[in-house]
């Protein structure tokens, strides 16, 4: 995805003191303005020493999170699951699978979260199953024109001997988008369609009996207890109609795959830019099946039950549709994680980001960090000119780690001052760098194996979180063989060297998500303030009833700025004789107007 340019944010701010977003109601529903925090359940807690994280793990490690003082956790897949995708590839919705645990251990973690007044997401992943699905084997069994190939999304090859795929779809991980079958008779047959791995065939959502099984499932696990879903590849269930040849590029995650393989890219194949988006992304049929769903989770009642849409989309007014009032209640706000570490381009995507979900009545999402991209304390000290890498290897350019922490803690200050709800990824809190010397034999993403090692992929973002510093994979487990190896500077992050140490990035977080709490900054309003100007991006914060505001200031230059009258309640690192330093965050409370 390509960064903001100075050009369009000279245009898009408001003038000084002009309101950029309107105050919520105090008493707005939890997901209008929580703090949710993402555990990717292999890297978490391990409990039974195999090395792989686990649901008991998760479940023993809950207390933690009430004590940082986030609102809820969303889990990434737990599902049964041969894992050729972390996960992402499920063969069975509703089951567990026996690496994290049991059905039995999904309640009791469920039951153990609501007692630590947490609520819980997971991970639905709607546009593709695992070729392990029973769907799919009895899709492959049943031959062409069957009832159980049309859940799929099957055709007959071009040429003269159907040699040639459909069209020239490729895979977002690389190669082809298209297999083909052996028939059960040893014929070469038909070709199946995977935007992703060889083992997720995507689903073939103009099937009402497909649509009907994922209500079933969102149902299963609503009563079950789950407080809502993060829907993955929102923007991909339905594709074009007639599957057209495509000549742009289809890549997430802001690397870009095209007939010839993977390049770097800005990101503009996502745009929907009145010509038309690309045939297998964002296409207007996906808003009935969110409709659909949000009936389903209303029929619950208080409290909300939630959808969240993973949805690589721009403009954002086009990523706004998917949250209008009859459909998702949140989308992540990747144009927010996307901006370098520019002062204009990141008040331009502020207000632009509250404009557009303004616009639908919906909040919006902050996010700086997840399981797909390089974590933010390593990808801003990186120079911000360019486009985002997916992941970074021993061969490329290192990181500034000690400018990369600065700028992070600064980073995630400004998102937890705005209003909506933010999501933090596991290990930020702690500022975990990236894993970017990892050994290549070691590596499990997809895309690093599918492109030959062109693409490093995501496995550097997932590494085991470090619990404490002397023990067995630094606490993560009772074992001292991970699924993925620590780097060394883990030991020195980790929870018990941290907690309790005035300055560290893990009390950091939990005096800034204290204060949004105490000071209910996800229902406030927000106006532009008179500082922002050159390398230094200020937003007023204010309640409802017109008291004192919050000032939150971010210096991205070289120079410290003054900072004007007011009772300082945080900063990301230390003042300057009452100045803020270069790259830095501070919030202050100053009189109203």
């Amino acid at each position: 995805m390509g960064r903001v340019t100075a050009q369009s944010t000279e245009t898009a701010l408001t003038t000084p003191g002009t309101p950029v977003h309107a105050a919520d109601s105090p008493d707005a529903p939890w997901w209008r303005h929580a703090v949710i925090y993402q555990v990717y359940p292999r890297s978490w807690a391990d409990a039974d020493g195999d090395g792989i994280g686990d649901l008991p793990g998760i479940t023993a490690r809950l207390p933690y999170l009430g004590d940082l003082g986030v609102d809820a956790v969303w889990l990434s897949p737990f599902y049964v699951s041969p894992m050729n995708d972390a996960g992402y590839d499920v063969a069975d919705y509703r089951d567990i699978d026996p690496r994290f645990g049991s059905l039995a251990d999904a309640d009791a973690m469920l039951a153990r979260a609501h007692e630590l007044g947490l609520k819980v997401l997971v991970d639905l992943v709607p546009n593709h199953t695992s070729s392990e699905h029973e769907w799919f084997r009895a899709a492959l069994a049943a031959g062409p024109g069957s009832p159980e190939r049309e859940r799929y999304v099957f055709r007959d090859g071009r040429g003269p001997n159907g040699d040639e795929p459909p069209n020239n779809w490729p895979s977002v991980f690389g190669g082809r988008g298209w297999t083909r079958v052996t028939e059960a008779d040893g014929t070469p047959g038909q070709w199946y369609l995977h935007i992703f791995d060889v083992t997720q065939p995507d689903l073939n959502w103009e099937n009402p009996e497909v649509r009907e099984e994922l209500e079933s499932v969102i149902r299963f696990w609503c009563d079950r207890g789950v407080d809502g879903f993060r829907v993955d590849v929102a923007h991909g269930l339905v594709k074009a109609p007639g599957l057209p040849d495509w000549h742009g590029a289809v890549g997430l995650y802001d690397e870009v795959v095209t007939e010839e393989g993977p390049e770097s890219g800005d990101g503009t194949v996502l745009d929907h830019n009145g010509t038309g988006a690309a045939p297998m992304w964002d296409q207007d049929g996906v808003h009935d099946v969110y409709r659909s769903w949000r009936r389903v989770l209303d029929s619950y009642g208080s409290p909300d039950r939630i959808l969240c849409a993973e949805a690589w989309v721009k403009p954002e007014e086009r990523l706004a549709r998917y949250v209008r009032p009859d459909e998702m209640h949140q989308a992540f706000n990747f144009d927010f994680l996307e901006t370098p570490w520019y002062a204009k381009d990141l008040a331009a995507v502020i207000e632009s980001s509250l404009r557009s979900n303004d616009a639908v009545g919906a909040p919006t999402t902050w996010v700086l960090s997840n399981h797909d991209v390089v974590r933010h304390a390593s990808r801003l000290g990186l120079d911000q000119s360019g486009p985002r890498p997916n992941g970074i290897s021993a061969d490329d350019v290192q990181p500034d780690a000690e400018l990369g922490l600065r700028r992070a803690r600064a980073a995630t200050a400004l998102m937890l001052a705005l209003p909506g709800g933010a999501y933090v990824y596991q290990g930020e809190e702690l500022g975990l760098p990236e894993h970017t010397t990892m050994p290549h034999e070691v590596r499990q993403d997809p895309t690093y194996h599918h492109t030959k090692g062109e693409v490093t992929g995501r496995d550097g973002c997932r590494v085991p979180i470090p619990w404490v510093h002397d023990a067995p994979s630094l606490g993560f487990g009772p074992g001292d063989d991970p699924w993925l190896p620590q780097p060394e500077a883990y030991a020195d992050l980790a929870v018990d060297r941290q907690e309790g140490v005035e300055g560290s990035t893990l009390e950091l977080y939990r005096t800034l998500l204290r204060l949004r709490r105490e000071l209910g900054l996800g229902t406030r309003g927000l106006a532009r303030d008179a500082m922002t100007a050159g390398d230094v991006v200020a937003f007023r914060s204010t309640p409802a009833d017109g008291g004192d505001a919050l000032l939150v200031v971010t210096n991205t230059g070289a120079r410290a700025v003054p900072l004007p009258e007011g009772e300082v309640l945080v900063s990301s690192g230390p003042l300057e004789d009452g100045a803020l330093p270069t790259d830095t965050t501070a919030w202050l409370r100053v009189t109203a107007g």
